[in-house]
């Protein structure tokens, strides 16, 4: 069952949506296996033209496990401006949405990745690339995951 957004008037949309993936730093996951959940916080690097974020973790671990079982997630990225202390109000923007992960299995689409996330986070990213990417033996080390967005909703408050 689809639900409507009861205040219309603060739901975001298209490129407001946008907005918020490209500001965004981390991103909250919600899994699920066999009935159990997991959530999980991760830094992302979002590419808007393939409308999906990258993501990277260890080799093996919990949610590599959730994942093989269900790729389907749940996730949010909020952008908190903070309480306004005396108004009983905080403003913010957020953006729920659902998608596909698969793991990213070709040294390109693993360079893509990685250099989507490091340009998404670094003020300077081609430092950080030149000292971190010396050579593809680095990829060997790291899982690179592709979260493919199928839908997604924003709302902003104050």
């Amino acid at each position: 069952m689809k639900y409507h957004m009861r205040r219309q008037d603060r739901q975001l949309k298209g490129d407001e949506i946008a907005a918020i993936f490209k500001e965004g730093k981390y991103v909250v996951l919600s899994l699920c296996r066999e009935n159990e959940p997991y959530i999980v916080t991760l830094s992302y690097g979002f590419d808007q033209s393939r409308n999906c974020l990258y993501l990277h973790c260890a080799k093996d671990g919990l949610k590599l496990d959730f994942l093989s079982a269900n790729p389907v997630v749940c996730g949010t990225v909020i952008l908190d401006r903070g309480y306004a202390d005396n108004e009983c109000g905080h403003p913010f923007e957020t953006v729920v949405f659902r998608g596909l992960i698969r793991i990213a299995e070709t040294l390109d689409e693993k360079r893509h990745g990685i250099q989507t996330i490091i340009s998404h986070l670094e003020s300077n990213p081609q430092a950080i690339m030149q000292k971190a990417l010396k050579t593809d033996a680095v990829y060997d080390t790291i899982q690179v995951l592709r979260l493919d967005i199928a839908e997604a909703t924003g709302k902003k408050g104050r």
